[in-house]
């Protein structure tokens, strides 16, 4: 496997698992409701999606609330899942391969 292709397709593994650790969180989070910061599970989601959270936090601007980062985060992992996939399919088609 071409070393381009590699790199996209780890880039596109931890977005997927930072998209999918959101996802799960928002599920615990609805079903726990105002105990949610007591449970592990939910905890341990929230450490798993915190980096991509802190980096969207960063670059936003202040006048977005921080109850509203995580929703944005999500919908920018899944914009950017979608470009990764996009970028992977070409550089398989440049590199003569059916990925």
């Amino acid at each position: 496997m071409p070393f381009d292709i590699l790199l996209v397709s780890i880039a596109r593994t931890l977005v997927e698992v930072a998209g999918f650790a959101l996802l799960g969180q928002g599920a615990v989070g609805l079903l726990a409701g105002k105990y949610r910061e007591q449970n592990l599970f939910y905890r341990l989601l929230r450490t798993i999606a915190s980096p991509a959270v802190r980096a969207v936090r960063f670059v936003t601007p202040r006048f977005i609330l921080d109850a509203h980062v995580p929703m944005l985060t999500f919908f920018l992992l899944f914009w950017l899942w979608i470009a990764l996939a996009l970028a992977k399919r070409h550089l398989c088609g440049l590199h003569g391969l059916a990925c």
